[in-house]
Order: structure tokens, then sequence, then C-alpha cells
């Protein structure tokens, strides 16, 4: 949801500034030369692919629903359930090392300072995502994105192997945990737990949610978070790591869609969207992604079978190990593009700003449907026609912006509330 700037000045969830309107070219990463090159294309290619992220959820709440669609426009729904949220996730772990350091994690008071500024925005968009989901429900990510970067703070200053160690054992680990955690959760001891959760009494998503039984659950999603970190710790501009990187992706997709079809049968990769609604909130909000059934738990079925499955929003190891493949796969493929196509890099310049200002872009959207009563993604949309508009709404609103703030509304509001981490000593 970006282009560069010193990482201490960045915001959440994306962390860069768009470029100054009177240049040809994006402002340099704090690790850059003055001149174009590829170090800045590295991170005007994140904030392309921020903005495709942007646009996925788009799509996800306010397109037709995957049963009304055909042909390519299938593709791109079926590709937007979950992969955009997953997008969200794994970029927003690249996020944190922009403020705790990219490529050197920052020690001593810097590194203190850079803690507590990711503390701060935790505890703002944990609160800022309490709000909304009061009027939208569990699809609001935000609240997510706060307990995300607290349980990350333990892991800013690890190496790139060690994270990359770290996500995949999550991924190995954690849906089988969450399985057995989910099994346990009888209606009566959720009810229990959720009766002494201020959180639950104020949105449809608390602790519980939060952390396991919602539709982004931080135990199955710091893979996504993890493996961002991770990537925010390599140089992106080495035509060599982005050699790698992309036939990583490759793999990780290829092996975890084909293992999973192979033991699940045909069925596997089928998208829980056409399960039919979930508790997505109120108004003419859909439901999310389509994962979780109204009562919660990450495996609608909850049958050990369905670990073998891979579809969007499953929460298995075979849907974490893929999506991460697609994730990398686009972010290495926003920061080549922007790297080697310099005309393209022009060209993309109002897209790239909806990424450095995806808080705004993301909130504003679901103002934006409250507003004016726009249809979501659901039985009865059939029409591409309001997300079009859309689109072309949140490009127009962040190129004209960009061209007189650094930051997006919601972005300089977020980085002024972190200001305060300054004094730490």
């Amino acid at each position: 949801m970006t282009q560069t700037q010193p990482p201490q000045e960045t915001s959440a969830p994306q962390e860069n500034t768009p470029p100054p309107p009177q240049t040809s070219t994006p402002q340099t990463s704090p690790e850059s030369p003055a001149s174009p090159g590829p170090s800045m294309g590295r991170l005007v290619g994140v904030d392309l692919a921020r903005a495709l992220a942007v646009f996925g959820m788009y799509v996800v709440h306010i397109g037709p629903p995957l049963s009304a669609t055909t042909g390519v426009a299938s593709w791109i729904r079926y590709m937007s359930d979950g992969h955009s949220s997953v997008l969200f996730a794994t970029l927003a772990g690249f996020s944190l090392m922009l403020l705790a350091g990219r490529r050197e994690p920052k020690t001593g008071q810097a590194g203190r300072q850079a803690r507590a500024r990711i503390a701060i925005r935790a505890v703002i968009l944990l609160a800022l995502g309490t709000v909304l989901a009061m009027e939208y429900g569990g699809v609001i990510i935000l609240g997510f994105y706060g307990v995300y970067f607290l349980l990350a703070l333990p892991l800013v200053r690890l190496s790139a192997r060690t994270l990359a160690i770290i996500a995949a054992a999550f991924a190995l680990v954690t849906p089988q945990l969450a399985f057995v955690l989910t099994s346990l959760l009888t209606p009566p001891v959720q009810q229990s737990i959720n009766t002494y959760d201020p959180l639950r009494h104020l949105s449809e998503v608390g602790v519980l949610d939060l952390l396991l039984t919602g539709f982004y659950p931080a135990l199955t999603w710091m893979s996504f978070v993890i493996a961002g970190m991770a990537l925010g710790r390599l140089d992106l501009s080495c035509a060599t790591v982005q050699k790698r990187l992309a036939a990583l992706g490759a793999t990780l997709t290829a092996a975890a869609y084909g293992m999973s079809l192979l033991l699940a049968g045909k069925g596997a990769l089928r998208s829980l969207a056409e399960d039919g609604p979930s508790s997505g909130g109120s108004g003419s909000m859909p439901p999310a992604s389509g994962s979780m059934p109204p009562d919660g738990g990450s495996f609608p079925d909850m049958s050990a079978s369905s670990l073998l499955t891979a579809g969007p929003h499953s929460g298995t190891t075979f849907d974490i190990i893929g999506s991460v493949g697609i994730a990398i796969l686009v972010i290495v493929g926003a920061t080549v593009a922007m790297d080697r196509l310099p005309r393209l890099r022009r060209l993309a310049r109002p897209v790239i700003a909806v990424g450095t200002m995806s808080l705004t872009a993301y909130v504003g959207h679901f103002l934006a449907q409250t507003a004016l009563s726009t249809p979501g993604g659901t039985g009865t949309q059939q029409s591409w026609l309001p997300l079009i508009m859309y689109v072309l709404a949140a490009i127009l609103f962040a190129a004209i912006w960009s061209r007189f703030f650094r930051r997006g509304p919601l972005e300089y509001l977020l980085n002024a509330a972190t200001k305060p981490a300054k004094h730490i000593r």
C-alpha cells in the first residue's frame, strides 16, 4: 500500500514515500546513490507490488464473485482471493525491515527508536482495525497487522537466512497446530474466552480471532510476515539475487500446489469463496476472501484431509508455501520491471503512487463503499464497472496527491504519531 525515503520516516502499511513531482525518476533509498539505478527500482518495485495488492483487495471486495466470472476474469478473481492479502502481509514484513534497517539492523539508540516506532504503529493499526471492524467486520486486515508487528519485534535484528528458516518452520508447523487448537475450541470454550475479551465486545474481531480463528490469524500468517522480513534483508537490486528468488518463488509455487493436487485431488485448489458468505461485516461489505465459516475457524470442515488442500485462505502448509511463492514472484517481477524498463516505470508512476499510500487507499475504499452504497463482491454483484471505477479513482487521487505531498493522508498521520519515539535514549 509506496516510494522511497529514509526508513525512519516511513509509514505503514507501506513504508516509502512518492517521488517529488518535478523529477523524472524516483527518490533514492537510504542505501542508494543519488543517480538513478537498480537500487532505486528495488523499492519502486515494492511500491508497485503494494499497488497490485491494493487492487487485488478491491477485486475481492468490489468485483463480481468467482462464480459469476469466466476466462481471464475468473483467473484474476481467483488470484485475488487470499493472494492479495498474503502479498500485503509479506510486504508488511518487508516494511518492518525498512524501519529496523534494510541490509543491516539498527543497533543501540537507533535500534531502540526503530523498535519503538514499530510498536507505536502496531498499537495504532490495532486500534484503527478495531474501529473499522465495528462497522465492516472481520474482513479488515489492519488489526491483524498490528498483532503481526508486535510479534515480529523480537525478530527484527535477525539475518535473512535465519528469518527464512523461521518462516519455513512456521509454514510446516503452525497449520497443524492451528488445526489442533481450533478443534479444541468448542463453541462454549470460545464463548468463555470472548466473554472476557474487551476487543470482542467492541467488534467482531477479538484476541482469539486475531491469533487463531480470524480471517488472517497471526499463528499461521506470521509465516508471510517473516518471509517478507527475510526479503527485506536481501539486496533485491542484485541480478543474481533476483534470479535466485524467481527460481525459489516458482519452485515453491509449483511444489506446493502440485503436491496438494496430487494428495487431495482436483478440488485441492478450490477457492473457499464459493462456500458462501461468512462474517464479512455490515452494510454493503462483502464476505472476506472466503475462508472462514460464520463461527470462525481456519478449517471449515474440521477434517484432517483439509490439511492437504491449498485453496486461497485455507491456511494449510501447502497454501502458505504456495502463496509465499506467488508473493515472491510478484515482488521480484515488479522489481525487475521497474529496474530494467524505465519507460514502463514512467508510465506506471500513477499506479506506483497508489502503493505509496496504500493505507489511505485501503481504508478509503471501505469508506467510499459505504458512502456510495457500492455493492460488494456478493452473489448479486455481476458487473466489473464498479471495480474499474474504484481502481481509476484510486490512481487519480494518488497521482494528484503525490504531486503536492510526500505522504498520503493517513500515512502522514501515522508518521506523525510515531515521532515521540525519537526521544528514546
